[in-house]
């Protein structure tokens, strides 16, 4: 069975950095696409990144591009979203989720995930 277990949120002040990483188990992430949700209070789950299983280009959503980065490391089964330049609107609960089949126009819905990790707090302080 997958598991996706998240980790590294936290309270920064506006302006720091936090680096998210979501470790996979039960198989090899790179069989999967994983992207990163958030959802902050009174609102919908949110697409943030993904970096697709095949290697190509990752994706972002506009309110990150150039402040975050998505990665992955085949060698400890991990993703990792580096945050930075963080702002108090980019506080909200982060999920990962990884899914083997998803295709390109998916990749925004997260109804489109199979597996989703029990998500991590971020917190920025203004």
């Amino acid at each position: 069975q997958v598991q996706l277990i998240e980790s590294g949120g936290g309270l920064v002040q506006a302006g720091g950095s936090l680096r998210l990483s979501c470790v996979v188990s039960g198989r090899t992430v790179s069989a999967y696409t994983v992207g990163w949700f958030r959802q902050a209070p009174g609102k919908e789950r949110e697409f943030v990144a993904i970096i697709p299983r095949s290697g190509g280009m990752e994706y972002y959503t506009d309110s990150v591009k150039g402040r975050f980065t998505i990665t992955r490391d085949n060698d400890k089964n991990a993703v990792y979203l580096q945050m930075n330049s963080l702002k108090p609107e980019d506080t909200a609960i982060y999920y990962c989720a990884a899914d083997g089949e998803l295709i390109l126009n998916d990749i925004r819905r997260p109804e489109r995930y199979a597996y989703w990790g029990q998500g991590t707090q971020v917190t920025v302080s203004s």
